[in-house]
């Protein structure tokens, strides 16, 4: 199936055009991003199949791996975001998309003004990023957008991107994730699965994933349904669904597999340019600027460990554990009502 995807990019595609759906395709840019999208070059822009936005916050010098990096719009979008303090490597199996990546190299250190190149692709398998040039903890973010669903053994890319990350560091994507698991014989058809629909996760076997491989309370940045725009392939893939989701796994060990109340909060300080007025954290976690806003433990960790702790006050610590985290999904599982013929004490 690798080969089969490798054709399909690189010989089959010659733009998203040529695509028989519309899952691998991007969505509308935020404001911020456009006039940095706009002095890409056109190939690299052609030759581009996402699924979704992988631009986080505060890259500022940071150290970026672009997982499945294609023609490299990716790549040269976090360049210039990152600065020329910063660097940003792609990885990519097919070697007509690194050739078209590598070709237009020059054109963006002159499109964003820098002295040298802070770009560099490699070739290779993400599942088999062991065997590159990457030195263990050496990148702040892992980003990959629609990319993972097409690797054949997940497992083993997350692996690896724990061992890559930093502590503290981020794995930050956008992928195709479906509401059930895709039957056996529908994931094993090339263009279904060069489509990013026939790899894609059931969403509940990506998370359980995630945490087995170190990346405890994955968290869902936004999502959207897709759409297929074929009715052929509509009928072969049934009451399937299939949504595009943009997932956070930060490389902090031992965070709780529930959200757990030690009476903590933060402050956001409004610092970052791309979001004075809030700071979005996740679907569930929009922090105002200058509000207390009260926060469990695992996400406190999250901010405080992370490349964002200069941008917050941190109030509280882990003293006094209250219990579950009251409107974070989770609950108290247990009667609440107390029998009238109950009498105090633990055991009766």
């Amino acid at each position: 199936m690798r080969d089969e995807v490798k054709d399909y990019y690189g010989r089959q595609l010659t733009g998203s055009q040529d695509l028989a759906t519309t899952a691998c395709c991007d969505q509308a840019p935020p404001e911020h991003l456009k006039p940095v999208l706009a002095k890409l070059h056109d190939e690299v822009i052609s030759r581009y199949y996402g699924c979704g936005l992988v631009a986080p916050a505060a890259l500022e010098g940071m150290r970026i791996l672009d997982l499945g990096s294609g023609s490299g719009r990716d790549v040269y979008l976090l360049s210039a975001l990152v600065g020329e303090t910063g660097e940003v490597v792609g990885v990519d199996m097919t070697d007509e998309q690194l050739e078209i990546a590598r070709r237009h190299q020059d054109y963006h250190r002159q499109a964003f003004g820098f002295e040298r190149s802070n770009v560099r692709f490699l070739q290779g398998y993400i599942e088999a990023l062991d065997e590159l040039d990457l030195a263990p903890a050496s990148f702040d973010i892992v980003i990959s957008n629609c990319v993972i669903n097409l690797s054949t053994d997940k497992a083993k890319v997350l692996a690896d991107v724990k061992r890559l990350l930093k502590p503290g560091g981020e794995f930050y994507f956008s992928d195709v994730y479906a509401d059930r698991r895709v039957p056996a014989e529908l994931a094993r058809d090339p263009v279904l699965y060069g489509e990013c629909l026939a790899g894609a996760l059931y969403w509940n076997d990506f998370e359980n994933l995630a945490r087995a491989s170190g990346f405890g309370d994955p968290r869902l940045v936004e999502s959207r349904r897709l759409g297929i725009d074929n009715p052929a392939i509509e009928a072969r893939l049934g009451n399937i669904r299939f949504y595009s989701a943009t997932y956070r796994l930060f490389n902090i060990d031992a965070l709780e597999p529930a959200c757990e109340d030690y009476g903590q909060a933060v402050i956001y300080q409004g610092t970052l340019a791309d979001m004075p007025q809030a700071f979005v954290l996740d679907g569930h976690h929009r922090i105002e600027t200058g509000r207390v806003f009260p926060v469990c433990g695992n996400t406190w960790r999250m901010l405080a460990e992370s490349r964002f702790a200069a941008h917050f006050e941190f109030i509280g610590n882990f003293d006094t554990h209250y219990g579950i985290f009251a409107g974070c999904g989770t609950a108290l599982p247990f009667d609440e009502q107390m029998p009238e013929t109950a009498e105090a004490g633990g055991c009766c």
